[in-house]
């Protein structure tokens, strides 16, 4: 449920020309925060209601997003309330309301070659536009839910395959066994006996690329084409300092993953061509990248967790494909490697 009549009403008079609400769709439901289509007597704008109310942080990332827009860069910053604030605080409660952007979102499968060499581009400007207006990565703190530079133990991979398949077996409630747990079941033993025979390729803590700012949620549902072009990269509540070229890799693995669990290696090579030109990232930088965000995948069972351990199942339709790419990952490991460095 969004924010009430009284609620909006308030909020709005914390701005000159925001109007009315009219009315206020529910747009997202995320961990971080929640999205809303609100329209205005003066307009359309996006609220976002930030779910964890660091309000300091929060106006960071705006002020971030400002600088970044300042530099050329594609971005949607908040508008400012009449006493200059990016953050309303209503009942302990943070809001931003940002301008409507309109646009659409494309996955890598709507991209043509030229297209994916852009977003390797654009995503290389994120990086060094960072670099410029942020202060040095020392002691900087990772953006929340960042991946761990220490990379993942198959010991305790194990445990928690382990532990996921008793949840499959036993199934939950009165709910009968689907397909869904068929799949999951196989998964898990398919992904237990590959980590049996690869464990010893775990990266060691010094093949961690280089770090530095990172966007930290670079996606499909974060960037916003207008036609053929980006419009606006939105959603910054991960801003924070990560190894840059695994943010590359992960990106390339989510907008160029096919339904069938492989990736669109002839759009990644332009991509990550474009991205090393765009850095001065080199080959070793991303082979690098690409292991480690390899042996992330073969360890990772996130949309297993919500599902079996916390019940949520908006992850449930990725699982498949997801799920694949692992196998057929360490399978075509050296493609994989070659389209990210040649």
């Amino acid at each position: 449920m969004g924010p009430d009549i009284g609620t909006l009403r308030t909020l709005l008079r914390r701005y000159d020309r925001a109007g009315e609400p009219v009315s206020c769709e529910t747009l997202t439901e995320g961990l971080l925060n929640r999205g809303y289509r609100l329209s205005t007597t003066r307009g359309r704008f996006f609220l976002k209601h930030h779910l964890d109310g660091d309000h300091d942080a929060i106006a960071r990332q705006h002020d971030v997003t400002r600088r970044l827009g300042a530099l050329g860069l594609p971005v949607a910053p908040p508008v400012a309330t009449a006493d200059g604030s990016t953050v309303t605080v209503l009942g302990g409660r943070c809001y931003a309301l940002h301008p409507w952007i309109e646009g659409h979102h494309r996955d890598g499968g709507e991209l043509t070659e030229a297209q994916s060499r852009r977003l390797g581009t654009l995503l290389g400007h994120v990086h060094t536009c960072l670099e410029e207006v942020m202060e040095g990565p020392e002691g900087a703190a990772k953006g929340p839910g960042a991946p761990s530079d220490t990379a993942a133990r198959p010991e305790d991979t194990f445990t928690l395959i382990e532990e996921l398949l008793g949840l499959v077996r036993r199934g939950k409630g009165s709910r009968p066994r689907d397909s869904f747990d068929e799949l999951a079941e196989h998964r898990l033993v398919e992904r237990r006996a590959l980590l049996e025979r690869h464990a010893h390729r775990r990266p060691p803590a010094a093949a961690t690329p280089a770090r530095g700012w990172v966007h930290g949620d670079f996606h499909p549902l974060n960037l916003l084409y207008r036609g053929g072009e980006p419009a606006a990269i939105v959603d910054w509540d991960r801003l924070g300092v990560q190894p840059r070229a695994e943010e590359a890799v992960r990106a390339a693995v989510i907008f160029f993953l096919r339904p069938d669990g492989t990736l669109d290696l002839a759009k990644i090579r332009p991509y990550a061509r474009a991205y090393r030109r765009a850095t001065g990232a080199d080959a070793a930088e991303l082979a690098a990248a690409v292991h480690r965000v390899w042996w992330e995948r073969l360890n990772d069972f996130w949309m297993l967790r919500w599902r079996y351990q916390l019940g949520d199942l908006r992850a449930d339709p990725g699982f498949p494909a997801s799920a694949a790419l692992a196998v057929w990952w360490t399978r075509s490991y050296e493609s994989v490697r070659a389209a990210f460095t040649d």
